[in-house]
């Protein structure tokens, strides 16, 4: 049994869970998902590149990064990728409308092990690589192993930009950083007027053996060991950040 089967992701009840109430527990999910769509607006759109953009989008999910990529560009090209049948089940569904979308079930160890070939993937290169909230639950070698990976399918000029959640440089800030994010859960479901309460999740993330985050600052150097240009953070709110580079 790998690590993934062995993880809560596999089970259908915690990924419905998720997908269910991510806008709530998702500290600025909608910003998060605004800056992916600017980025994709300046640095893609605006090239003009010639044809339809190519897309690899890692541990999918639900297709949510995928439906936000359309928002700007009903065109994309895009192979879907996650180890959960349930959430890639759930990709298909939200994407049934759209053509030129590949779905492909393997974890991140299982990719790396193999490739996206011609039986997995519309193309073997892409222009933009994306994730949200999936890196993280591997381990820092993995990590590096992954980013090497995407690296070498990029374009020339193409893109990753990852969604992730980090880990604070200091044991203080880190314990900061979960109450902000407490606070900010507390703020939502007022909003929303919803009685089910999340406050557990900051203390559930921090304990759950699944998660993995590494500093962010050791994720840059990994992107540019890697060989990406223009590494950066692109924004970052406690835990929650937006990085990439450039190939």
């Amino acid at each position: 049994m790998s690590e993934f089967e062995k993880s809560e992701w596999a089970e259908a009840e915690h990924a419905n869970e998720f997908m269910e109430n991510a806008d709530i527990y998702i500290l600025e999910r909608k910003r998060l998902f605004s800056i992916l769509r600017s980025f994709y607006r300046y640095f893609l759109i605006n090239n003009e590149l010639e044809g339809p953009v190519n897309v690899l989008d890692l541990g999918c999910g639900d297709g949510a990064l995928t439906m936000e990529l359309l928002k700007e560009d009903k065109q994309i090209n895009t192979t879907l990728v996650d180890g959960s049948l349930e959430m890639l089940e759930n990709a298909r569904k939200n994407l049934k409308n759209y053509e030129r979308m590949i779905f492909v079930h393997k974890t991140f160890q299982e990719l790396l092990k193999s490739k996206l070939n011609d039986n997995d993937s519309l193309v073997d290169s892409f222009n933009l690589v994306v994730s949200s909230l999936a890196i993280h639950h591997i381990h820092f070698e993995e990590k590096k192993s992954l980013f090497q990976y995407i690296y070498n399918h990029l374009q020339p000029g193409g893109f990753f930009i990852n969604i992730e959640t980090i880990r604070a440089p200091t044991d203080e800030l880190e314990s900061w950083y979960r109450v902000l994010w407490s606070e900010w859960i507390s703020e939502n479901q007022e909003k929303l007027n919803t009685h089910k309460s999340f406050q557990h999740l900051p203390g559930q993330y921090k304990d759950n053996p699944d998660n993995n985050p590494d500093k962010l600052e050791d994720q840059l150097d990994a992107l540019k060991s890697a060989g990406f240009s223009q590494v950066d953070c692109y924004y970052k709110y406690g835990i929650f950040s937006i990085y990439g580079g450039r190939k």
